[in-house]
């Protein structure tokens, strides 16, 4: 599938898959000069990117890379990313310093990942009553802490 991808600036850098089995492609901070997160801190990271989805079937998905959380606490602010098919404007990613210590985000670093997935849309249909299921209206912790149990 192609996905147009329009660079912004001219230090932009189009996504790339790391290795050939790479469910999502990197996205790159386009900064001009480093940027640094304090604990706490909160930035909206430019890629100089804009997409065009090939039609409203696709979604573009953006996620945390898995080190940067890990060993540095830098995540996403809202979690999952969702660019819709009829957005043109430039991507931005919005992170965090979830950790103990300042972050410095270097222009060209790997920030976060970039996934295209189908969609379904939904009927929503309303309803007197759902079907009842053994779990009922169980939530936040009921189904137990461990599993395989």
């Amino acid at each position: 599938m192609d996905v147009k991808v329009k660079c912004l600036s001219e230090t932009a850098r189009l996504p790339v898959y790391a290795t050939p089995g790479a469910a999502a492609a990197d996205l790159c901070a386009d900064l001009a000069e480093p940027l640094t997160l304090e604990p706490g801190g909160r930035a909206l990271v430019p890629t100089g990117l804009a997409l065009e989805l090939p039609g409203p079937e696709y979604v573009a998905l953006v996620f945390a890379r898995s080190g940067l959380a890990v060993r540095s606490g830098i995540a996403l602010s809202n979690g999952v990313g969702v660019i819709d098919s009829d957005y043109r404007g430039e991507v931005k990613v919005g992170l965090v310093n979830q950790g103990g210590q300042p972050y410095t985000l270097q222009p060209g670093e790997r920030i976060a990942q970039l996934m295209i997935a189908p969609v379904t849309l939904a009927r929503f249909v309303p309803c007197d009553r759902l079907e009842d299921t053994s779990r009922g209206e169980g939530g936040f912790g009921s189904t137990g802490r461990l599993g395989g149990q």
